[in-house]
């Protein structure tokens, strides 16, 4: 006859059927060691939670420069780092920018965009002004 080769492996029985009290004890010790340590490796790869931004539209992206400029004259702080900071070129830039954008959308616009982009430019360039005379 022929010899058995060792194939290398073993085979433990899970039940419980013939376990020890102490036995049955330690082995769901393990396994809930084991689930736990599973369910805080999927909570370390969650994805984090993004914010909705809000809707695309003219208006948010006239709100944006504007506040954009807001920042460069010094009347909101810089959200990134909570600090006021003035810098009146880049107002002035961002202002002009806001005139241009007025001048080529002009009579192209919804009534409500036209008098957002109306008012903001005129509130921005007085800002300007007060703080740069």
């Amino acid at each position: 006859m022929a010899e058995t080769e060792d194939k290398g492996y073993t085979v433990h029985d899970r039940r419980f059927l013939h376990k020890s009290e102490e036995e049955k004890a330690e082995i769901l010790k393990e396994e809930a060691a084991r689930r736990k340590a599973a369910a805080s490796q999927d909570k370390s790869q969650e994805k984090p939670k993004v914010t909705p931004l809000p809707e695309i539209t003219f208006s948010a992206f006239l709100i944006s420069l504007s506040s954009s400029a807001f920042v460069h004259l010094g009347d909101i702080p810089d959200p990134a780092t909570g600090q006021i900071k003035k810098d009146l070129a880049l107002a002035k830039q961002t202002i002009d920018l806001l005139g241009l954008l007025r001048e080529k959308t002009r009579n192209n616009l919804e009534e409500d965009e036209e008098k957002l982009f109306d008012h903001l430019l005129y509130d921005l360039r007085l800002r300007y002004v007060k703080e740069a005379g």
